[in-house]
């Protein structure tokens, strides 16, 4: 008995296999739970329904968002093609009005001192002229402009009426003439129709072209030129003096045994204002800006138009220059301008000539030419 009451090692190792020892994990379910059963573990949050749904829609949505953005910048881009567009159009249609107008004021300006033109011609030509201008009206009344120039565009029709107006008066003032005796009420009679002229272009200049370059200004318009629209030609156009000389030219014409002609009173070097002399040796220094300043005066007693003045300089090779007087008053000087020598001689003595054309019926020629001997320097 004493044997068998002996442990078998054999028997202690196979016990030892089978029987559940108390392990970690036993007492953990021990502790959590009944005997037996694995212990519960936390849940994982549910997954909410249609979650792969709503992913997808958050994708869809961000795209169209992105869709939106580039829609807007392609639409805002299209806009200010047409915005840039529209604003050129009509600017171009402005253009060509402005530029029949001008031209109409520079035949005007012709008509006017074409030298010899009789009363009757020229009141036929002004009459001509005005319907010129009244189609070029009719054609500004046409343009349709971008909304912001609305103002503006009323300012031009404005411009292209006073113009009309105004070729009109002078029509009816010339037909008036032949009927009125004294020169000075029908001079009179004819500057205050011509102002209408003059009151064109400050129109066109201050309510339409400068006034529709700061709403380009404004509406960020670039590369957009508002053209100019000059009508009147000679600055003293409005003026009483200038009409009644006019009258006399052309009805009476020069009074028998009277005096006609001009003559060069000076020659001015610009800039400095050094006059030149006759006879002795004139030294000019040559810079980018050289000009010379010829004056001219009507020595005589009737009105004289279409004046050419000629300045050569006998070097080789010869400089010659023209410029045309459109009209001078008796005893008013005017002042001609020649600029633009830059293929002058330097430090050799050549000779600076000034000429004068003569008027018909003009008998002292002498003032005519005047020559002075010079020389060029660097300065």
């Amino acid at each position: 008995m004493g044997d068998r009451e002996k442990s078998d090692p054999q028997s202690d190792i196979e016990f030892d296999f089978f029987d559940e020892s108390p392990t970690a994990e036993s007492e953990t379910r021990r502790k959590d739970g009944p005997p037996g059963r694995r212990p519960k573990l936390p849940k994982r949050p549910p997954t909410p329904p249609g979650g792969a749904q709503l992913y997808r829609l958050g994708l869809l949505i961000a795209g169209a968002i992105l869709l939106a953005v580039i829609l807007i910048l392609v639409v805002n881009n299209c806009r200010g093609d047409r915005k840039q567009s529209a604003y050129e159009g009509y600017i171009e249609d402005v253009s060509g009005v402005a530029s029949e107008s001008a031209e109409i004021g520079r035949q005007l300006n012709n008509r006017l001192t074409t030298p010899g033109i009789r009363l009757e011609q020229l009141r036929s030509d002004v009459e001509g002229l005005q319907e010129q201008q009244e189609q070029t009206l009719r054609r500004a009344e046409e343009l349709s402009p971008p909304g912001p120039l609305v103002e503006q565009q009323e300012a031009l029709v404005e411009t292209m009426q006073f113009r009309v107006n105004g070729l009109a008066g002078l029509a009816r003032g010339l037909q008036l003439v032949a009927q009125t005796e004294d020169p000075q009420e029908s001079g009179a009679n004819l500057a205050n129709q011509a102002q209408r002229l003059v009151a064109s272009d400050v129109v066109y200049a201050d309510a339409f072209r400068a006034a529709s370059q700061s709403v380009l200004e404004q509406e960020d318009v670039t590369n957009v030129a508002i053209p100019a629209s000059v009508f009147v030609q000679n600055p003293e156009f409005g003026s009483p003096a200038l009409w009644t000389q006019t009258v006399r030219r052309l009805t009476r014409g020069p009074e028998a045994g009277g005096i006609r002609g001009n003559g060069i009173v000076a020659v001015r070097v610009q800039p400095g204002g050094q006059e030149l002399a006759q006879g002795e040796d004139n030294t000019v220094e040559q810079s980018a800006d050289l000009a010379f300043e010829v004056l001219v005066e009507n020595s005589g007693e009737s009105q004289e138009t279409q004046v050419q003045v000629t300045l050569i300089v006998r070097q080789d090779p010869q400089i010659r220059q023209e410029q045309t007087i459109d009209v001078i008053n008796p005893g008013e000087t005017k002042t001609v301008t020649f600029t633009g020598f830059e293929n002058l001689e330097f430090s050799a003595q050549t000779t600076l000539q000034v000429q004068v054309e003569p008027v018909e019926g003009e008998r002292n020629t002498n003032n005519n030419t005047v020559e002075y001997p010079i020389i060029f320097t660097l300065a």
